[in-house]
């Protein structure tokens, strides 16, 4: 795999974000124009899941549970420890280190996954433990991706209660219709609303920023609270309460991940920009001016921030947060349709449909069984657990546990790509390791309290995941038992020419060095072969994006036949067309609407023995039957396509 250099910080197009129409900007604009327009649509895609945290998380850390009376001590020491958990978490190790592992301009934890491990023979074991460290850490995603919708929303809404009691009743079934509304809109894509993301968010900032200053100046004395003295006393005189606090005060950077995971959509520059600029600012300094209406009085600590604002704004403030909310979701949303691509290319997930919202931005994707399936958790959550307080103790495993897989993934990435030292980077990675191990402790204190959610869901994803992989593994090495070499295919050709027909054949097969089965059988029990035959081959590279000119090889082979392989990244949707419009442009002139494709088609029977585990076998069964087609998933014209099935015992 090619090692990418350190990143330039120049400023890409927006590329595969849900802001179509930022990048269909003048090339005339200056780059301080692009970079104001990337930093805004970056606060509504990069920051809207960090940014809705001041809805709960002060809230959460004074939760009566805890045993930490909302005393002058206890609120600068907790507001110390979110001040510097923020500069941590985010400033040292996302902007600052995290931002520079790009592969090839995209960032995630499958992209670094890709970037943290190389193919040197002695170092097998050690990818082996990133590869399942990387799988598990997608599927954590998805837990994420189901809490956040619910607990941002449901901690919005919670805010008709303080306007009046009236709303109280109505708090949850008003919940879950602003989820189905937002779950239903996904069909359309995120271009058309992409647009008010970012101008949205930046209202968002500006307004908790104001509702900051405001309680700042009822207790000035809450600007002590930067001091770290404070946190490390409030540590060290509150012991175990101290510890479950910190699962509380871990709220605040949950979100963080996105400004990795969502690098290839704006760049590392327009994404640090945003958050000094706006989002670090106003999240200071609200939750500051939260400290300083507890400070004045202690019973507004059951839900400081929308108290924060006067009487006749808490109505616009929950309007104001529901947008936010939804935004914040929408992002998580987005991410867990991209990540399922990805799990896809990379053979960790079967074939799903995937639509394409947009001509122009090939990043916004809709996957409809990927929406259902979100939608109905997250209903499920919102009535089971009523409330963003319970939700909230479900919330934070997922997250510290993916930060702390990305932490262990970037000590490999750092030493690939830029040779750092060893012991100076396994010192930095011990460091932000070593905090996140603490905030994990802190928030599995909450597993018996919904804190199992999020791991269930990510083992049962990570099984589905490594099930899929390792079947398809066998899969193949069952296939290549009956797989015959090309040369000795075209041998045999020679030797006994079969009577050939006019048109062109494409066999696709998954072996870029073996006759296709569905050519081996076709032959067969047709005894037939067409004049023009194509052995096309669809490989997904190690890298999020393939350059047109790397697309496709073309070789041509004796008897009427060709070999095409193509390449696809791992953020890419394959499709024939544009395969042969490559072949077109390298001689090899092939119609869409006039091949006959032959695909192969498995069905498993599970049989006890050896590979893997009776249910194991079954599951791989049930998700193979369900598949989408290879017909539908690559393009091809369904009247115009040929399947031969075949039993696989395993």
């Amino acid at each position: 795999m090619a090692v990418p250099a350190i990143p330039n910080e120049s400023l890409p197009t927006l590329a595969g974000c849900g802001c179509g129409g930022w990048r269909n900007m003048s090339v005339k604009s200056s780059d301080k124009q692009r970079l104001l327009i990337l930093a805004i649509g970056a606060l509504g895609v990069v920051y809207g899941d960090i940014g809705t945290s001041p809805l709960y998380a002060l809230r959460e850390c004074f939760n009566p549970a805890h045993g930490v009376p909302p005393t002058a001590t206890n609120v600068l020491g907790v507001l110390s420890l979110i001040f510097w958990s923020l500069v941590f978490i985010v400033c040292i190790k996302y902007l600052t280190f995290v931002l520079r592992a790009d592969n090839k301009g995209e960032g995630g934890i499958l992209a670094l996954l890709a970037l943290a491990f190389g193919d040197h023979p002695e170092r097998r074991r050690t990818r082996a433990l990133l590869v399942t460290f990387g799988v598990f850490g997608a599927a954590l995603l998805y837990g994420d991706g189901m809490i956040t919708p619910c607990v941002s929303i449901l901690g919005a809404m919670e805010g008709l209660e303080i306007a009046t009691p009236f709303f109280k009743p109505y708090v949850v079934p008003l919940t879950i219709v602003v989820l189905i509304a937002l779950f239903a809109f996904q069909w359309r894509g995120t271009g058309g609303v992409g647009k008010v993301f970012g101008p949205v968010t930046l209202i968002w900032f500006l307004a908790i920023a104001v509702l900051g200053l405001r309680g700042i100046l009822m207790k000035p004395v809450v600007l002590q609270a930067l001091n770290p003295y404070h946190g490390m006393e409030f540590l060290f005189t509150h012991g175990y309460s101290a510890f479950v606090v910190l699962g509380a005060v871990f709220l605040v950077v949950t979100g963080a991940e996105a400004l990795y995971a969502d690098l290839g959509h704006f760049g590392a520059r327009p994404i640090r920009t945003a958050w000094y600029a706006v989002v670090f600012p106003a999240l200071v300094l609200n939750y500051l001016g939260q400290g300083g209406l507890v400070l004045s009085n202690p019973r507004a600590v059951e839900n400081p921030f929308y108290l924060l604002a006067p009487g006749w704004a808490v109505y616009p403030m929950i309007f104001l947060a529901t947008a936010a909310s939804a935004i914040a979701s929408q992002a998580l949303i987005s991410g867990a349709f991209s990540i399922t691509m990805q799990a896809i290319q990379l053979g960790y997930l079967p074939r799903l449909e995937i639509r394409h919202t947009s001509s122009v931005e090939r990043g916004q994707i809709y996957l409809p069984w990927i929406n259902r399936m979100l939608l109905i958790c997250c209903v499920l959550l919102v009535l089971g657990f009523q409330s963003s307080s319970r939700l909230s103790a479900a919330y934070g495993i997922a997250v510290t546990l993916t930060m702390l897989i990305t932490s262990v993934l970037f000590f490999f990435a750092a030493r690939r790509l830029w040779s750092w030292n060893a012991w100076l980077t396994g010192l930095l990675c011990a460091g932000f390791i070593s905090l996140e191990l603490v905030f994990f402790a802190g928030n599995a204190i909450k597993i018996a309290h919904g804190g199992w959610f999020p791991l269930l869901v990510a083992g049962l994803i990570f099984t589905v995941m490594t099930t899929w992989k390792r079947g398809r593994q066998l899969l193949r090495e069952r296939l290549a038992t009956a797989t015959l070499p090309v040369e000795t295919f075209l041998q045999s050709l020679k030797l006994e020419p079969p009577v050939r027909i006019k048109g062109t054949a494409v066999f696709m097969s998954g072996n870029r060095d073996g006759t296709p089965l569905a050519l081996l059988h076709n032959l067969k029990h047709n005894q037939v072969l067409h004049s023009r035959v194509i052995l096309l081959t669809i490989i997904t590279a190690d890298r999020p994006h393939v350059r047109r000119d790397e697309r496709v090889q073309v070789e041509q082979l004796p008897e009427g036949c060709f070999r095409v392989i193509a390449q696809f990244g791992f953020m890419e949707t394959p499709n024939v067309a544009q395969v042969f419009e490559c072949c077109r442009e390298r001689g090899l002139n092939i119609e869409l609407e006039q091949c006959t494709y032959f695909l192969s088609r498995e069905t498993i029977i599970p049989t006890p023995g050896p590979g893997m585990v009776l249910w194991r076998e079954r599951l791989f069964a049930l998700l193979s039957r369900n598949a989408q087609t290879a017909t539908s998933f690559f393009g091809l014209p369904e009247n115009r396509v040929v399947e031969l099935g075949m039993q696989v015992r395993f």
